[in-house]
């Protein structure tokens, strides 16, 4: 099975990734693992004064404080895992990425809000299972 594991080093990834390699019965070291890191983009503005390169290594930079740690953990647990990072908005280019990778499952923490703050404030689990066509396995 091809998982997608969406992070963003918050204390939801950390609960998300105890949830998995302490179920081996749903996730053994037989899956594929991707790991996504999702990075805001930059105002335009900011992109073109900042120019290009200079925005580019800041985005690398910024995913790699998140994926390193989340790498080593997995394989420190005996997960055979790759990593990536995209810059867009988080659910959107989850749920794209999930669709054109053909994963079979995507797995993040969620904050759980619940209904009225996912109004207010949005959220990007909610984003993820709307315009996700791949099962999402959300952990709290």
């Amino acid at each position: 099975m091809k998982i997608l594991l969406a992070v963003d080093g918050s204390a939801f990834t950390k609960k998300m990734l105890a949830y998995v390699t302490t179920h081996d019965e749903l996730f053994s070291a037989s899956n594929d693992y991707a790991v996504l890191s999702v990075q805001p983009g930059i105002p335009p503005r900011a992109r073109a004064a900042l120019g290009k390169e200079v925005v580019d290594k800041y985005h690398a930079e910024e995913a790699e404080k998140v994926l390193a740690p989340v790498v080593k953990f997995l394989k420190r647990h005996g997960l055979p895992v790759s990593s990536s990072y995209k810059v867009g908005h988080a659910g959107e280019t989850i749920a794209k990425t999930a669709e054109s990778g053909k994963f079979d499952l995507v797995v993040m923490g969620s904050h759980g809000h619940g209904t009225l703050g996912n109004l207010v404030m949005g959220s990007v689990a909610t984003k993820v299972v709307a315009q996700c066509g791949v099962p999402v396995l959300l952990v709290r």
